[in-house]
């Protein structure tokens, strides 16, 4: 069966991690299409919204893409493979495709691999096992993303080894660049570079972590000059696991200072470079005002702490840590104020942003409300013991719908929920009498109480079951019951909950409820507080009506 064909002029170049071409390779092989025309099929995808008018994007094949291009033109029906594909499976395919060819550079290699291991939200493991690789495969080609723009090209040219590049990567850039032209012109091989570097590339001079135990330290090279050559600085230790441990040591303690101001905080090291993205409101790259608030209650914002040489120790707020999720963000603005601009003029309101139709599906997704808490698995946890706490309570002040709810509970199965240990303690703070271990000094027991306490003894039966739900049955319980929870919650009575988020998410919080607005030119100045005074700021701002305001988080 013959492969189908595309105008060569309806197909873009995608993301090759192949960014060197062999120059005489490649006039080779336009000179083979020349004569003989493309006779591998190309892998391409489909596309939409291209602005230059493509249908389609190249995925693995970009040198017969090229090669057809520049002998036939862009009416050459090249033979193709169309596949449907997602960013993260095209990229994967397009890595794959070129590790399996030969003379790919591993510099364009680790370019790749970041990108994948960011669209799988910085799991290396998963990523290894996607891309085929072992795990220390990936690692050592992630560290390469360290080297300076010289070095890599240098790599990618082949002027020199793979083994050079891995050991000028623990290097702060300016110090690769200064090596490098050393390395080529001297022919330094990969174990003479490894000598010079072990000596010196532990400076204490930049070290981040206290040196006060450093000034007498027999690894200390300024203690012990006559074991360096005169090109070797003095201040440098000479044992580097010590110097790593200590290093690993202060950049944890630098994250876990930042724990109770962001939901998450990563200490990031080289080859994680597409594993984060600085959150931006405006521009190209901007999620919008609205979404931008949204993101600093999201599990995947927060700050990021640097392990590179050039940066170490050095920490990068306002980060987000799903590179998918904002690409999709950003678009989403993007196509909203593409529509708001095609709306007709009469619709957009005087002195308002155009908006898009009420028919409109992106309409109605953008006055949905962002601003709330995300779903972490400690408010999970806060929000589920609330809504038992609240149906324990209106339940046991109505006896005959307790006991509805006890027949619905039992005919649906979850009766099985009940504890006998439970009944037991209900029965024992009723009569003040310790249940009887038999069936029959059960049924004595029961038929000799008296019909208020039979009574109460079903209350608490209702009352464990519910503590005995699976979630997803007490959200059903809860909707039927139509519980409010305004009238069980209280932000001025809910210290704990306020406890357990990030002063990020707390923002968001303080969105959503009103209070930023409240405390208006305040709200900088709480903020830039420690965290327990935003804490009880937030308990006590004047001038705002805490009652009836619940987060939706908590909602079912």
């Amino acid at each position: 069966m013959q492969n189908p064909t595309v105008a060569i002029g309806k197909i873009r170049p995608g993301r090759n991690p192949r960014k060197y071409f062999d120059p005489v390779q490649m006039a080779e092989l336009t000179e083979s299409v020349r004569l003989d025309g493309v006779v591998q099929p190309i892998l391409i995808r489909p596309i939409e919204d291209d602005e230059n008018g493509h249908e389609y994007e190249v995925v693995a094949g970009e040198r017969r893409y090229r090669a057809a291009l520049a002998a036939h033109g862009e009416g050459y029906q090249v033979p193709v493979s169309v596949k449907v594909l997602t960013d993260a499976e095209a990229a994967r395919l397009a890595l794959i495709e070129n590790v399996q060819r030969a003379d790919m550079a591993p510099s364009e290699e680790a370019v790749e691999a970041a990108h994948i291991v960011g669209l799988l939200k910085g799991d290396r493991d998963e990523a290894a096992r996607v891309i085929g690789w072992s795990r220390s495969t990936l690692d050592k080609r992630l560290a390469l993303l360290n080297c300076s723009d010289s070095v890599l090209e240098a790599l990618n040219t082949r002027v020199i080894q793979l083994g050079h590049a891995e050991l000028l990567a623990t290097l702060a850039k300016d110090k690769q660049d200064k090596l490098l032209p050393v390395i080529v012109s001297e022919k330094k091989s990969v174990s003479e570079l490894k000598k010079t570097i072990e000596a010196a590339a532990c400076s204490l001079e930049s070290a981040i972590f206290d040196k006060s135990d450093c000034a007498a330290c027999p690894h200390n090279s300024s203690l012990q000059t006559e074991m360096f050559g005169e090109a070797i600085a003095t201040g440098n230790c000479t044992n580097r696991s010590c110097y790593t441990e200590k290093t690993d040591r202060k950049l944890e303690g630098i994250a876990y200072e930042l724990k109770e101001e962001f939901p998450i905080v990563r200490i990031v090291r080289a080859g994680d470079n597409h594993t984060r993205i600085q959150l931006k409101v405006d521009g190209p790259t901007g999620v919008g005002a609205e979404q931008a608030k949204a993101c600093h209650a999201c599990q995947n914002f927060g700050a990021a702490v640097s392990g590179l040489p050039d940066s170490m120790g050095k920490v990068f707020s306002g980060q987000c840590f799903d590179t998918a999720c904002n690409q999709q963000k950003v678009a989403a603005r993007i196509k909203a104020e593409r529509d708001a601009a095609k709306a007709p003029a009469g619709k957009q309101g005087a002195g308002k942003p155009a908006a898009a139709t009420k028919g409109d599906k992106s309409s109605a997704a953008a006055e949905k409300p962002v601003t709330v808490i995300s779903e972490s698995e400690k408010v999970k946890q806060y929000r589920t013991e609330l809504w038992r706490k609240a149906l324990r309570k209106e339940v046991a002040q109505n006896a005959e719908q307790a006991n509805a709810y006890l027949l619905a509970i039992a005919m649906h199965g979850l009766s099985r929920n009940i504890g006998g240990d439970v009944m037991g303690k209900f029965f024992e703070k009723l009569t003040e009498q310790k249940p009887s271990s038999t069936l029959q000094g059960c049924l004595t027991a029961v038929h000799g109480m008296d019909v208020g306490r039979r009574q109460q003894l079903t209350i608490g039966m209702t009352v464990a079951a519910i503590d005995g739900m699976e979630v997803s049955n007490l959200r059903e319980l809860c909707r039927y019951h139509k519980l409010d929870l305004r009238h069980h919650w209280n932000l001025q009575k809910s210290q704990d909950f306020l406890e357990m988020l990030t002063k990020s998410e707390m923002k968001v919080l303080a969105d959503e409820l009103g209070i930023r607005k409240v405390l208006g030119d305040g709200f900088a100045k709480l903020f830039g507080k420690p965290k327990a005074e935003v804490v009880a700021g937030l308990l006590a701002v004047n001038g705002f009506d805490y009652n009836g305001k619940v987060p939706k988080v908590l909602g079912y």
